[in-house]
């Protein structure tokens, strides 16, 4: 049965509280539909979801889904992968003859009737598509964005256009799952394609067949723009890359300064050089996700000057590089790196940025099989660390498996870690000493990070 939008009255979000939910969530609340929704925890984003007129429960427990959703012809349940198969609330309705759609597929209807700038890779898409959607948002195009982290310029992760009239819409092209085959793009980005979710592929040869098939779904007369050296075939296609500084990509920067803590750089395109660009957000790897955003932003009929000052304007997104205390004496920056390659980019990052520094790192690694199939690299990566501590594994939607915990990834790493609880690790880092401390791992650290702050700040 096709879904047709305009006949819904009702939607339930099985899994509101994730971060790409929330905002088809924030979506439909925001036209006028009914929205209620399900989630194990509450967290600040299901706070703020409550905060703006959104029922939802903590409980998995059939008796507490509204009655309205007896109604099969108004109601719509989405719900994520990530929510167990033995989730009560989710399969009393895939029982119910209800209408249910993955979010993605979600995604892909609203996106149907626009002009899509869809931004994938294995790291970098949520800064970047944070990045492009603050650009045309500033600018003569307009437009709307569902992100996948909270944007630091607009408190949220759904922004909206000025009017309904508005074409344009920027999505982040999330592979977890095959996400992003549910889009169509006319303006696509690939930030990377590393080794991920080999629960879900298998091998990153089948990842990077899912990544040419997102490459194919473009549009005609579309645009794909993607890092300067990724094997990607592009023949048949209009296609431009980027980089920090490779001369022979399409799109790069040269002449960098740095003044009073920010950025000053010349943007190199295909269409003329943008001199004087000033940029406040740390680190060289956000320097070269901003050249992937004006990339996308310039070919979506942005003007030089608007993009100078959009990104001028940008404020970073939550849990990205996002510093939480920076004075003379300690610097405490909070980021979602879960990878071994997002680990070295923003470590390495850091590293420059505060050369001289002993920097200490607090890292919950996400998922057993992500930490057993890249148990080695994560090593490398944290060993770029002067200390280490490990909290437990996250396990997301998995079951441990036998052998694979943190100690196990503390043998990985030369100099060793401090494997600690997260009720042993306040004070911990009270008693310890470092110049520039980070939290790391995209699971339930970053409730951690408001406490580490206060108890910081109290020294």
């Amino acid at each position: 049965m096709k879904l047709n939008l305009s006949d819904i009255k009702q939607v339930f979000f099985v899994g509101i509280g994730g971060i790409g939910m929330s905002a088809i969530a924030r979506y439909f609340n925001s036209i006028g539909i009914s929205v209620y929704g399900y989630d194990r925890v509450c967290s600040p984003i299901s706070t703020s979801l409550e905060e703006e007129g959104i029922s939802i429960v903590y409980d998995d427990d059939i008796d507490s889904i509204p009655k309205q959703f007896e109604n099969k012809e108004s109601s719509l349940i989405v719900y994520t992968p990530a929510i167990p198969k033995t989730n009560k609330i989710l399969e009393s309705f895939k029982n119910s003859g209800l209408v249910i759609k993955k979010r993605s597929e979600i995604l892909g209807l609203i996106a149907s009737n626009k002009k899509l700038v869809g931004v994938a890779g294995t790291h970098g898409k949520t800064t970047v598509s944070t990045m492009v959607a603050h650009n045309i948002k500033n600018s003569n195009v307009d437009c709307s964005a569902f992100l996948g982290g909270i944007s630091k310029n607009y408190s949220s992760n759904l922004i909206l256009p000025k009017n309904n009239n508005t074409q344009t819409t920027v999505m982040e092209a999330d592979e977890f799952d095959r996400s992003f085959l549910q889009l169509y793009p006319d303006i696509a980005v690939i930030t990377s394609i590393e080794a991920d979710h080999l629960d879900i592929y298998g091998s990153k040869e089948e990842l990077q067949k899912a990544f040419n098939q997102y490459i194919g779904q473009i549009r005609e007369n579309g645009i794909l723009i993607f890092k300067y050296g990724l094997d990607i075939n592009c023949d048949k296609i209009k296609s431009y890359t980027y980089s920090y500084d490779n001369e022979e990509s399409d799109f790069y920067i040269s002449d960098l300064k740095i003044e009073n803590g920010k950025y000053i750089y010349n943007l190199h395109t295909p269409f003329g050089e943008i001199s004087q660009i000033i940029a406040k957000y740390p680190g060289k790897i956000n320097l070269e996700n901003s050249v992937a955003a004006a990339a996308a932003s310039l070919c979506a009929g942005v003007l030089p000057n608007e993009l100078k000052s959009s990104i001028a304007s940008f404020s970073g997104v939550k849990r990205r590089f996002d510093v939480q205390i920076d004075t003379k004496e300690l610097v405490f920056i909070d980021d979602y790196a879960h990878h071994p390659d997002e680990l070295n980019a923003i470590i390495s990052s850091v590293k420059e940025l505060y050369p001289n520094k002993f920097v200490c790192g607090i890292f919950q690694p996400h998922l057993y099989t992500r930490t057993r199939d890249f148990s080695t690299a994560f090593g490398k990566a944290l060993n770029l660390l002067d200390k280490v501590y490990l909290l437990d594994i996250y396990p997301a939607r998995e079951l441990p498996i036998k052998g694979i915990n943190s100690s196990f990834l503390s043998t990985k790493i030369d100099k060793g870690a401090i494997v600690i609880s997260k009720s042993e690790l306040l004070d911990a880092i009270e008693k310890d000493d470092f110049d520039v401390l980070l939290t790391l791992g995209a699971g339930d650290i970053d409730r951690l990070v408001e406490p580490i702050a206060n108890r910081l700040k109290k020294q």
